[in-house]
Parts: structure tokens; C-alpha cells; sequence
């Protein structure tokens, strides 16, 4: 069939039929067409959708891409054909029943992904087969190593490479702004690429965009880091490991993490960027992703099995994960805080101890220090303003200001002070309750919203004393924040006295 082009600014491979059309090529939505460029004879596969209003019968709506590879502009004719579906798509449905897959079969699944020859659609049946059914580490090392050969590497002359990362579902876990800059500091390589939040109120990527642009080219990256010894970038704009940033795209809505996947992510980015030394964080407690001691031991098993088979050293901290790092969570919180540490504040301790405990294992694994040591060393770089130098050097070369102070970086406008309903002491922090009402107050997209958390887990309270304050850079979200934490009750208070039982509640329990 012959159709004539109208060009779509949309984003990547596609294209948009009318339903006559599709009738007349034995099409449905979602179904693949090959399009071929009458004049230079180039084509290229695509995904279609149907419609009976937005064109007329005998034209083809091209998104962006197939239109610059093919060289198309509006009224160019095409020729369109049924396609056969890629070989991955049968990959995908062994992965839905439950099958193993070998190298080849998830080399051939994430290099369709990346080449854009798989839908959205059959990128979410992936990511969902795969949390359902999980990986083992053979399919694991498989994924890592087809997400790194499918993008850019960057490789560094100076030795060792060092890097860290947190699997998250903590509140206010902004290390990173504190770690990266101690470790370049102490002399020692480390080209952050961090994530924008998936499940949480903030990712590392998004807590630095407070201070300078994050969005770089995997050379800048490599330029930039071999200037200053450090960066913290955001992964996605680096074309390294690029499969993971689709799958992040597909995970976003469901909230989900497979365990598999999330190790396969990890791993990618760290081998791509020529990390030889590698500290995972794994917070533990009840409403983060690793609930028990156990669990986080064998996921420590799994991310060091990894490592291993990638020729990476890597270790594993197990940190305490039953309250947020810190008081603050959203962006611009977090930023202020991580930045007063810098500053030479002496609180929090929760953040200082576990950036400096995360900071001491890597500079030991760099023999920078002696096992031991490194938590020390660390210290002193933070105190002698060391690493507060090092961080502006970071943000300057990443395109910001580096004079910014913790004092410059305000929360959002609109706040409301949550009281506690009674006196007594705070016994329990939520961390998915928390994360909940700030997301909803509009973080990570809104950088002033979040959360202050007034009163962390053993703080004796009165009744009315504000316990923890939401912010938020919009009413209409403030007012959904509000309404969110009174539904979850994500800070508990609780007196000394639980409860009372009179009497005469007794002698009916005894009538029933």
C-alpha cells in the first residue's frame, strides 16, 4: 500500500493509520509495518496505532526517528508492508512461561529495546515476566552485560575507579552529595551517574539538579571527572547502559523494582564507567525494600556474585533503614541539609555517620586507608572542608554555582506543621508513609516539596508540638499531602499508657 507522510514531533519509532488502512493491510494496534522510502529505497520497521478521526485514508502519521532515518518529510510517498515481529518477542514469551533465558536469547531482548524494534507494551511484558517469574544469576549476568554492550563505556588512565550506590527505599538518603566529594577529595576517581526517583521522593539525580545541570554526554562525563575526580550525573542522558533507562520507564508506574533487574541496573552502570571498586548500600527494615538481616545477607551474596563475574570488587554495607537519613526529604530539603554537613554542621548524626561509614569502606578498599581507618580519614576531610572544596569544584565543572550555601536553598512556600495528637514519644517513622505524602506534595518534580521531619524515632513530644512539616511549592498539593497523611499516619506517637480496659468491659467479654 502507498501512503503519503505527515511528519509527528513525537519521540521515537511509530505511526498512526487510519482504520480504512489498517482494514485494507490486515492491521490492529500494536501490530508492526515495514515502511519503505519510495525515492532512496531505505526502510524500517515500526509500531502502529489506528485512528478514525486525527488523519484521513491514505495517510501515515511517522514519529520523529523513523522519519530522520529514512529522510521523510511531509507529503513524501512510502510504501508500507506487514512485518514480522522480531526474534525477541518470542524471548519475551519463553520469559512469560516461565523459561530460562541464555545470553543470546537477552542479548537479542535488549538490543531490540534498544534499537527501539520492541513497543512499549512488549517492554512492559518483559519487565513483568520477569518480576513475576525472577531471574537467576546466569539471566542476571547476562542482562548486565547486554546493558552495557549495547551502550557507551568510558574507560579512565588513572586507577583505581571507585563507586557506590544505594538499592533506595530509605526517605532522605542523600549520601551521595556528601560521599562523591570525600572520595575525590582523598584523591580517588568516581564518575557518579545516578537515578531520578522511581519509587521515592528524590533520586541522587534529582537532588543534584538543585545545583547544576545533570544531563551530560558520556565524554563530558569522562572530561569533566578526569578535571575535578568526581561528578554526579544522571545516567540517563549518557547513552550508558540505555535498556535500563527504558526499563525504569516501564517499572515507573507500577512502583515495582524486580530484584533481578535492579541488580542488572546497578551493575551496568558501575562496569560501564570502569568501576573496579564498589560499595553497595542495602538498607534493612520493615517498610524498605529488604526487610530482614537475612534477606539483605543474600542480596549482598548476589550483588558480590555479580561483581565477581564482572572482575569487580565489590562490598555491601547493611544500614540501618527503619526511619529516613537525616530529617529532610525532597529535593531542596535534602540539598540544604547535605550541603550543612558540607558546611561543617554536626547534625544530623544519621547522615553524617552513614557518609562517612560508606565513605571509610571505599577509601579502605582503595587502600587509601587501612582497614579500619577509612571512616576516620573520612571525618577529617569532611571537618577540614576538604571535601566542601572538592563538591564546588563539582558543581562549577558541572555548569553551576559552586558559592551556594545550605542557607540559599529554600523549601516550598506552601507548608502545614503536623502536630502530635498526643504527648508521649515518637515510636515509629513509615518510611513508604512518608515517601507517599511528599510525593504527593509534589516531590521530586516540585523541588521545594518534601517533607521535614521534626521528630525522629525516641523524641519525647507534647501534644500539639509539630512532629514533621510538609512542603510544597503548589496549594492544590499541599492540600493532597494533607489529606495523605491523614490517611497513612506515616508518624506514630504513642504515651506510656497503651491503652485502658475498665471493669466493666471485662464482665461483657464474660456475659458474650
Amino acid at each position: 500500500m502507498q501512503l503519503v507522510v505527515q511528519r509527528v514531533d513525537i519521540a521515537g519509532r511509530g505511526a498512526v493509520i487510519h482504520q480504512e488502512d489498517a482494514r485494507r493491510l490486515g492491521v490492529f494496534d500494536g501490530d508492526r509495518l515495514r515502511v519503505i522510502h519510495q525515492e532512496t529505497g531505505k526502510s524500517a520497521p515500526i509500531v502502529v496505532d489506528i485512528t478514525t478521526s486525527i488523519l484521513t485514508p491514505g495517510t501515515i502519521a511517522l514519529y520523529n526517528v523513523t522519519c530522520s532515518d529514512l529522510g521523510l518529510s511531509d507529503g513524501d510517498a512510502v510504501e508500507v508492508h506487514t512485518a514480522i515481529p522480531p526474534a525477541s518477542i518470542k524471548f519475551i514469551r519463553k520469559k512469560m512461561d516461565k523459561g530460562h533465558l541464555t545470553a543470546e536469547e537477552m542479548m537479542t531482548i535488549v538490543r531490540d529495546m534498544v534499537n527501539e524494534n520492541l513497543s512499549l507494551n512488549e517492554i512492559t511484558a518483559f519487565v513483568t515476566a520477569s518480576y513475576i517469574n525472577g531471574m537467576d544469576l546466569d539471566e542476571v549476568e547476562w542482562l548486565t552485560r547486554a546493558m552495557v554492550d549495547t551502550g557507551e563505556k568510558i574507560e579512565f588512565g588513572s586507577h583505581p575507579v571507585v563507586d557506590k550506590h544505594s538499592i533506595g527505599g530509605v526517605p532522605g538518603n542523600k549520601i551521595t552529595l556528601i560521599v562523591v566529594p570525600i572520595i575525590a577529595a582523598a584523591g580517588l576517581t568516581i564518575p557518579k551517574t545516578s537515578s531520578r526517583a522511581i519509587t521515592g521522593a528524590g533520586g541522587t539525580a534529582d537532588l543534584m539538579e538543585v545545583l547544576a545541570p545533570v544531563n551530560f554526554t558520556a565524554t563530558e562525563v569522562q572530561t569533566m571527572t578526569e578535571r575535578t575526580g568526581g561528578v554526579i550525573v544522571w545516567g540517563g542522558s549518557t547513552n550508558i547502559a540505555p535498556a535500563d533507562d527504558l526499563i525504569i520507564r516501564v517499572e515507573y508506574p507500577f512502583k515495582i523494582d524486580e530484584r533481578g533487574q535492579m541488580i542488572a541496573s546497578v551493575m551496568a552502570k558501575k562496569f560501564a564507567v570502569g568501576a573496579e571498586m564498589v560499595v553497595i548500600d542495602i538498607p534493612v527494615g520493615p517498610t524498605t525494600k529488604v526487610h530482614t538481616m537475612q534477606d539483605a545477607r543474600r542480596l549482598a551474596q548476589d550483588f558480590i556474585e555479580i561483581g565477581s563475574r564482572l572482575g569487580m570488587q565489590v562490598e555491601c554495607a547493611v544500614t540501618y533503614g527503619d526511619s529516613p537519613v537525616g530529617r529532610a526529604i525532597g529535593p531542596n530539603l535534602e540539598v540544604s541539609e547535605a550541603l550543612s554537613v558540607l558546611e561543617g554542621a554536626e547534625k544530623p548524626n544519621s547522615l553524617i555517620e552513614k557518609s562517612v561509614a560508606i565513605a571509610g569502606i571505599l577509601l579502605e578498599m582503595a587502600g587509601k586507608a587501612q582497614r579500619g581507618g577509612g571512616e576516620e580519614m573520612a571525618r577529617s576531610l569532611l571537618a577540614s572542608g576538604a571535601a566542601l572544596e572538592k563538591f564546588r569544584e563539582i558543581i562549577a565543572v558541572q555548569g553551576g554555582k559552586p558559592d551556594v550555601r545550605s542557607s540559599d536553598i529554600l523549601p516550598g512556600e506552601f507548608k502545614a506543621a503536623i502536630p502530635a495528637p498526643v504527648s508521649g514519644y515518637v515510636v515509629s517513622l513509615n518510611n513508604t508513609g512518608l515517601i507517599t505524602v511528599a510525593r504527593t506534595a509534589g516531590a521530586p518534580h516540585d523541588k521545594g516539596a518534601g517533607i521535614y521531619c521534626n521528630a525522629k524515632i525516641g523524641t519525647q513530644v507534647r501534644k500539639g508540638e509539630t512532629i514533621y512539616t510538609i512542603y510544597a511549592d503548589r496549594k492544590e498539593h499541599l492540600d493532597r499531602a494533607l489529606e495523605e497523611a491523614r490517611r497513612l499516619y506515616p508518624v506514630v506517637v504513642e504515651g506510656m499508657l497503651l491503652d485502658r480496659i475498665p471493669q466493666d468491659s471485662i464482665e461483657l467479654d464474660r456475659m458474650d
